[in-house]
């Protein structure tokens, strides 16, 4: 058996960076995945470029949880420019895309060969692909006093694994992407623990439509432009996913796809991560232009279809006036009634999605193990000394945009400052 100072088990963003930190600041770590390849989640993203963080990611209020201020304290002590000053010292081109999203010039493999590099530089031992884990918490269990918690040790097997280590590190993410490894292992083994957990859900996940609803859109698949969308409000909105802990949910400027099922695009990932199953959508199709003076100002010179046209997607304008009113009609034949409908029914189209893509195409995992469990500043667990839980295997979810990438380094800086105090390495 080989002991460890920490143990911390899933090899993602979070992970790796902890295991990185918590190594260099005198710590003796193994890092232990299921998988064979490491990181693929850090290899899709961003169409393969990694959005490996965003300029505003230490705004707690793009972040959703049961405890909207709990990220703050470590989205504030590591802040995105701490982490830019890693990627500039590892010579890694980056650029601005859209609203503070910093991509990879060349490729998500530069993220994954800084954090090699970092864990190289911690000796972090790594192992994987590791197959039956099991982690069976110190004998004294959780009520253990602190004086003797560092003498405590935390026993993780597999397949040819077998460790004993002080601390243990649940970064293994979540369920979203199966396909490439995801899995619901954080919250099975809080369950098993006796620890709070939220439900897991998927976000920044594609909104299906009913049947219904797609012949009345058909053929918009693949048509895209600027929308604002919000939500309607709930009808009980303590059941909304705790948002009502968390206060409204915020509108989005984004761009909106329609697909073949439903919905999709940056407007609608946002939203998603937000929206309590049965809630409506609300969606401006000419946020930034006033149709109604449009209207007015070609109330005889104008089509209704042309002033629509102008402001939106042809086939769009087609689909929304298939029902009426006539698009060849002028617009003061419209009258001021049915002036004031259409104008309602492009600024603030209501859409009643069906469901969604599910956790097979979600980018991310909402949900998590309660905040209510861990302290913010170390994420350790509050009745488990010596375990930690880092990134999305948190209630904590960013926004689409590098906000989880920052949770994840965040968190993992924090749990890695954590363990060297506790654990006797040096300060960082």
């Amino acid at each position: 058996m080989d002991s460890f100072d920490v143990a911390v088990i899933g090899a993602g963003a979070a992970g790796q960076f902890c295991a990185a930190r918590a190594g260099q600041q005198g710590l003796s770590v193994v890092l232990v995945d299921h998988a064979m390849t490491l990181g693929e989640k850090i290899r899709i993203s961003g169409g393969g470029r990694c959005n490996f963080t965003n300029l505003h990611g230490a705004d707690e209020r793009r972040y959703l949880s049961r405890d909207p201020r709990f990220a703050r304290h470590a989205l504030r002590a590591f802040r995105p420019e701490d982490f830019l000053d890693l990627v500039r010292a590892h010579r890694i081109g980056y650029h601005e895309k859209h609203r503070g999203q910093l991509f990879c010039d060349e490729g998500s493999g530069d993220i994954l060969g800084l954090l090699a590099a970092e864990c190289a530089q911690g000796r972090v031992a790594l192992r994987h692909p590791v197959t039956g884990l099991s982690i069976r918490p110190p004998a004294e269990g959780p009520a253990a006093s602190s004086a003797s918690s560092a003498r405590r040790r935390w026993r993780v097997t597999g397949d040819r694994l077998d460790v004993a280590a002080r601390a243990v590190v649940i970064a293994t993410g979540g369920p979203s992407i199966p396909a490439i490894g995801g899995s619901d292992f954080a919250w099975g083994f809080a369950r098993d623990l006796g620890l709070a957990t939220v439900g897991a859900r998927p976000g920044l996940v594609p909104l299906t439509c009913a049947p219904a609803w797609r012949e009345r859109f058909t053929g918009l698949a693949g048509v895209s432009l600027p929308v604002r969308i919000g939500l309607a409000r709930s009808a009980n909105p303590a059941e909304a996913g705790g948002k009502a802990a968390a206060g409204r949910a915020p509108t989005f400027d984004e761009d909106l796809l329609f697909t073949h099922r439903g919905l999709s695009g940056p407007a609608v990932l946002q939203i998603s991560s937000y929206r309590d199953q049965g809630q409506d959508l609300v969606i401006d199709l000419c946020p930034d232009q006033d149709l109604a003076a449009r209207l007015a100002a070609e109330a005889t010179t104008g089509t209704v279809g042309r002033v629509l046209g102008d402001c939106l997607p042809r086939r769009l304008v087609t689909a929304l006036l298939a029902e009426g009113p006539d698009p060849g009609l002028r617009p003061v034949e419209l009258g001021r009634a049915r002036t004031a409908a259409l104008v309602d029914s492009v600024r603030r189209l209501v859409v009643s999605p069906s469901g969604s893509e599910g956790l097979k195409k979600a980018e991310v995992t909402c949900g998590g193990v309660a905040t209510s469990e861990l302290e913010p500043r170390t994420l350790e667990v509050r009745r488990w000394p010596g375990l930690h839980v880092i990134g999305e295997a948190v209630d904590v979810t960013g926004w689409l945009g590098g906000y989880n990438f920052q949770w994840a380094w965040s968190s993992a800086a924090a749990a890695a400052a954590g363990l060297a105090g506790r654990l006797g390495g040096p300060a960082s």
